[in-house]
């Protein structure tokens, strides 16, 4: 055990050392330098927004200017043409694409004319719904979101928030009226480029943002249809149309705005709405700002929380400190003990026995009644010494003969612990590799990528954990075992996804994973991950085989005694998992801001997560030692399965958590954006289940091998 809390403490010391790492870019991902009058390409990627978990290609929004198809200078792309995507880009939905925007290094363009756009009210109507869901508009240049641009509380900082909006409500009046953004101003910031290619001119760019505008359509304009003044624009775009009829031919009257929107957009007409697209182009110099750190100000506002990331490091130290004094009171006062009463114990008895024997006459045909008589006595004497001999001899220390039994329904524990082995292996290289820095907001889908990467490689190790635990449990099949382990897991979670896409399809949404992508992940899924977790298998079973027991197992198995309510499996895992729960809580609140209030998804703190992470193994390791220490206690050596379900346990108060979440923190509207909430977050407590259950459940066999262990050595 000592040398268990000398690893975990050199792993924590790690943790906090990653602490202090700076991210990096990834190999490969080069400077870009653009010389002037050199063209930089603007994509459009998608919109997403707080109150739904649908996205959408900008492209496919009716309302938006579409690509002209021509062929874009500097890139050699069409506009409208696709960009090619990663696994993970396209998992978390982007759909970028080139734009007709033009951007020409250090060349300002007060105004552009982009397209009018006509459209009818059934698009109008759609654009009204997005704009009243909050939806943000997601460009890249240079490999850089388009920003807005905001300052701290104090004035002293400016940061970014990736993405600008596409429209605004007004709710003035006591109704909501819808404005569209229709005029875009680009700021590109750019500083000399560092080495050699600054020396020959060349230029970076370290920022980009955008301003939106509304411009109404009765602006006065230029003749290339820009407005006439764009810092005095009196007028909005509202998004409403007319009817066509007159008041006369239904009887109603209509007004003439979007405060009542109920009366017009349900009009089966072909009134056609005309919205006119423009934008501006300004360059700024700023040296302030390193190529290498251009990511920081998206950043800045979140680095407010470095405190509260701080304090859920102390809260979890505090905890995993009073785990760690309890387990060690146990395995060096309490099992100690127990084990030493019970070797002077064993002892005394054995002597006892030798004398008795030494006194026993030999038997003989002539006084066999009388030594029949004596021998009935001496036995009484046996027995009693037998007895006395045992008065310490309780708790765990009786359950020898029975403490290794095969668990019922072993054929399922053990594909349970072989997929938290491969979800451990990509968990601690997703937050190992993002805590150096390799994997940052640069690397685009990078996160997910690598993700799915280390999951098909860890089937190496779910195989061999797998087949080692199933023959551990006695199992003869092992091919058997290997199929289960490779399609139970992966196979739930395509189910879920697969049904989950067919609603996310009918929205046409690019949330959806795409028919070319699925089949993808089914190769590697069946063609790639599942050979491999044949191969660890086969070593697992047949080359390393079943773990040796340092006990025996009896035949017949004992009665288990009355358990006490708190030990007993429901309110044992509740309590249990209620532990690790407050070790991480904290970290979760930031964890889930990322996740579903920020779409953009820019969690970059990985240091402190793993820290935290490390920190939760530990905790959830000694919480099952403890648990299962006070089981045994109680003489019921049905442990294996609830090891397992202890360290998963806290996956029931992450879930609790999510439930909280939704209704007081976020603002989801619609079935399909609730149902695909509460789908994700199941997901993900089942694989953060799998993960703590399965270090549970190793935890757990060591401290009962090492404490039956050292009764069996003597």
């Amino acid at each position: 055990m000592d040398k268990l809390i000398r690893t975990a403490v050199r792993w924590l010391v790690l943790g906090l050392l990653l602490l202090q790492v700076e991210a990096f870019y990834i190999p490969g991902w080069s400077v870009k330098s653009y010389k002037k009058n050199e063209q930089i390409p603007l994509l459009v990627n998608k919109v997403y927004s707080d109150s739904t978990e649908l996205q959408y290609a900008y492209y496919d929004l009716p309302f938006v200017c579409p690509p002209t198809g021509q062929r874009r200078p500097g890139s050699g792309l069409f506009s409208g043409e696709s960009i090619s995507l990663n696994l993970g880009e396209v998992l978390r939905g982007d759909r970028i694409k080139a734009s007709d925007i033009d951007l020409v290094m250090n060349q300002d363009n007060e105004c552009q004319s982009l397209c009018n756009r006509e459209i009818s009210r059934r698009d109008l109507k759609r654009a009204k719904e997005m704009v009243k869901d909050g939806y943000v508009v997601e460009w890249i240049v240079d490999n850089l979101p388009g920003a807005t641009s905001f300052v701290t509380v104090d004035k002293t900082r400016k940061y970014y928030a990736a993405g600008f909006k596409l429209g605004y409500t007004d709710h003035s009046g006591g109704r909501s009226r819808y404005f569209l953004n229709n005029h875009h101003t680009i700021v590109i910031r750019y500083r000399r480029a560092p080495g050699r290619a600054g020396d020959r001119g060349g230029m970076v760019v370290v920022g980009f943002e955008v301003y939106p505008k509304s411009v109404g359509a009765n602006v006065k304009r230029n003749s290339d249809g820009c407005p006439a003044d764009l810092h005095d624009v009196d007028q909005h775009f509202e998004l409403y149309l007319p009817p066509n009829q007159t008041s006369s031919d239904l009887g109603i009257e209509y007004p003439r705005s979007s405060y009542y929107p109920e009366a017009t957009e349900d009009i089966d007409d072909d009134a056609k709405l005309t919205i006119p697209y423009s934008y501006s182009v300004y360059f700024r110099e700023d040296n302030s700002i390193e190529w290498n750190h251009r990511w920081d100000l998206y950043f800045v506002n979140q680095e407010e929380g470095s405190r509260i990331h701080w304090l859920a490091i102390v809260n979890s130290l505090i905890i995993c400190g009073l785990l760690t004094g309890i387990v060690l009171m146990i395995l060096t006062k309490t099992i100690r003990t127990d084990i030493k009463g019970y070797r002077e114990g064993s002892a005394e008895d054995g002597k006892a026995r030798s004398r008795q024997a030494a006194r026993t006459p030999k038997l003989s045909e002539k006084g066999l009644g009388l030594l029949d008589q004596e021998g009935a006595a001496d036995n009484d004497g046996d027995v009693s010494s037998d007895e006395e001999a045992l008065e310490d001899v309780t708790g765990w220390k009786l359950l020898h003969a029975d403490i290794f039994r095969a668990p019922a329904y072993g054929y399922l524990l053990a594909p349970l612990v072989g997929s938290g082995m491969q979800l451990l292996f990509m968990a601690a290289g997703l937050v190992f590799l993002s805590a150096l820095g390799i994997l940052n907001p640069s690397f685009r889908g990078g996160f997910i990528s690598f993700g799915v990467g280390l999951f098909v490689f860890a089937g190496l190790f779910s195989g061999y954990f797998s087949a080692r635990v199933y023959r551990t449990f006695g199992g003869q099949d092992w091919r058997k075992n290997m199929a289960v382990t490779a399609v139970l897991f992966p196979g739930m979670l395509f189910a879920v996804v697969f049904v989950l896409n067919l609603f996310v399809w009918a929205q046409a949404s690019s949330t959806a994973i795409p028919f070319g992508t699925l089949i993808a992940i089914v190769f590697l899924w069946l063609c790639v991950q599942g050979p491999l977790v044949y191969v660890g298998s086969w070593y697992g079973y047949v080359r390393a085989g079943a773990w040796d027991h340092p006990t025996k197992t009896s035949a017949i198995p004992r009665q288990i005694p009355q358990q006490a309510w708190y030990i007993k499996g429901a309110q044992a895992i509740l309590l249990a998992g209620l532990i690790p729960f407050a070790v991480i809580f904290i970290e979760l609140l930031f964890v889930f801001q990322s996740m579903w209030q920020d779409k953009s998804g820019y969690y970059y703190v990985f240091g402190f997560l793993a820290v935290v992470s490390t920190i939760l193994i530990l905790t959830i390791a000694e919480v099952t030692v403890v648990t299962i220490y006070v089981q045994l206690c109680s003489e019921n050596y049905h442990w294996w399965w609830q090891s397992f379900l202890v360290g998963g346990g806290s996956a029931l108060w992450v879930f609790l958590y999510c439930v909280w979440y939704y209704f007081t923190k976020l603002h989801i509207t619609g079935f399909v954006s609730s149902m695909l909430f509460f789908s994700y977050s199941f997901m993900a407590c089942c694989v953060y289940g799998l993960l703590t259950g399965t270090v549970g459940f190793l935890s757990a066999y060591l401290f009962v091998r090492k404490i039956y262990g050292a009764i069996k050595a003597d």
